[in-house]
């Protein structure tokens, strides 16, 4: 993964069009977190503070101001995503048991997987409670729709946990379901509040589809490429949790029987000596691996780009969206 000849986009640069509503989504958040029972706002307010990007509200707000619209719903919905998307990192922490999270330790390495488990249930009621308090009930769906795939690939997932035979199919399936739907009802809910033609809603769900994908995969290539004190959280992480991604599934492709049986044997004993994961490292280096995952999220990161340029006309909000694009491509966390 080589972006040596290029920045990475300022994130603060790219939301500057929504920075206020932003602001607005994390007061709805921590609004909407209070309650009598004081370790609910405690530990949402020790989640909301571990550092998120807010990538996929930021979504949803500046389709939503690409597409016309004026109203305040679009915070709410950006808030209800946010719920939606912490409530499944707080289950994949335990599901992964992940201590960190973001250099952080995890809620559930703090207070215990029994109260981090309801939190997480908490937080996916109480996104729903706050999309019912609309009049749109093709938003409620498509909030629905996203967080059913998203339970979903978590479940396909840990029927492929330890296994190494894992296709490319199989794993983009995942990918699809874990983290594609998401960002593709973000920006399909922006449509939806705005003025946009069903051709716009279109183009806007596919950017967010492809979008996701390569969000994940450049996830993926960084497992075996960053540092872990910028990555913030322990590198090569997913071997050690049994899960096969793309760089290893590309790796497996290139190469014989050994390096299957090597792989195998990791992702069994959920461990991996330094001998190994060096070997593993300059294997996935010289056989082209990352870099072969890495040229898939590009593809996919420029199907998405495509997407809104030939449906939109010039915008700071478009800008806002293919410049995100660039962002996630090019980082490095």
């Amino acid at each position: 993964m080589n972006t040596a000849a290029t920045s990475v986009p300022d994130l603060g640069r790219i939301f500057e069009p929504v920075r206020d509503a932003l602001s607005r989504v994390e007061q709805e958040f921590a609004k909407h977190l209070e309650s009598k029972v004081e370790l609910i706002p405690q530990m949402g307010k020790y989640i909301q503070m571990s550092g998120g990007k807010r990538v996929r509200p930021a979504v949803l707000l500046l389709a939503a101001r690409m597409c016309g619209y004026t109203g305040d719903r679009d915070v709410l919905n950006a808030a209800v995503v946010e719920f939606i998307h912490t409530a499944t990192l707080v289950h994949d922490d335990i599901i992964d048991e992940a201590e960190t999270r973001r250099g952080r330790l995890a809620a559930h390495s703090r207070w215990g997987n029994d109260v981090t488990v309801l939190l997480g249930d908490y937080l996916y009621i109480r996104s729903m409670a706050m999309a019912l308090t609309q009049d749109s009930l093709e938003v409620v769906r498509l909030l629905c729709e996203a967080t059913l795939r998203m339970i979903e690939g978590e479940l396909y997932q840990l029927t492929k946990m330890g296994d190494a035979a894992i296709t490319e199919e199989e794993h983009l399936e995942i990918i699809r379901r874990k983290t594609a739907f998401l960002f593709s009802g973000c920006a399909e809910i922006g449509g939806v509040l705005g003025n946009c033609t069903d051709e716009q809603r279109t183009a806007l769900r596919e950017y967010g589809f492809n979008l996701g994908i390569a969000f994940q995969i450049v996830d993926d290539v960084l497992d075996y490429t960053s540092d872990e004190k910028i990555l913030g959280k322990p590198i090569g992480g997913d071997l050690r949790e049994g899960k096969v991604t793309l760089p290893i599934i590309l790796l497996q492709q290139r190469t014989g029987p050994d390096v299957a049986a090597l792989i195998q044997q990791v992702v069994t004993d959920r461990q991996v000596t330094p001998e190994a994961w060096l070997s593993i490292k300059s294997m996935l280096a010289t056989h082209g691996a990352t870099e072969a995952a890495y040229e898939k999220a590009l593809t996919y990161g420029q199907t998405a780009r495509a997407h809104l340029l030939n449906a939109f006309p010039v915008s700071v909000e478009r800008d806002g969206l293919v410049s995100l694009v660039d962002y996630v491509l090019q980082r490095d966390r």
